[in-house]
């Protein structure tokens, strides 16, 4: 795996990660009265980054925004479908290393198992 590949897997789990835990706290606070639930972005800089390199990846940090106040009431089946897509993309890149980390075992090893 390249190093910018790596340095981009790093910091997408990194923010899913974040992203995880700010929708565990949107639905925590569900019935919380003017509660304003709490989205992490750090796609678009990541991808903005990748094309300057690893030091621009690493400098990337996930940006932590309130929704607006005329946003409306929190949907909570939006929150738990954020949840699950938060979940399958960590799952994906966590499953994406496993496979080079075989890959590369297996290089070392000379194909031996």
């Amino acid at each position: 795996m390249d190093p910018i590949s790596a340095a981009l897997i790093d910091k997408a789990l990194e923010g899913l990660n974040q992203r995880y835990l700010f929708i565990a706290q949107n639905i925590a606070n569900a019935n919380t009265p003017d509660y304003r639930p709490v989205r992490v972005e750090f796609e678009g800089a990541l991808r903005a980054a990748a094309a300057r390199g690893v030091d621009a990846i690493d400098a990337v940090e996930p940006r932590v925004v309130a929704e607006a106040e005329d946003a409306g009431p929190m949907r909570l089946d939006l929150e738990l479908a954020a949840a699950a897509q938060t979940a399958s993309r960590y799952r994906t890149l966590v499953d994406l290393m496993g496979r080079q980390m075989a890959l590369h075992r297996s290089v070392v090893s000379g194909g031996r198992s």
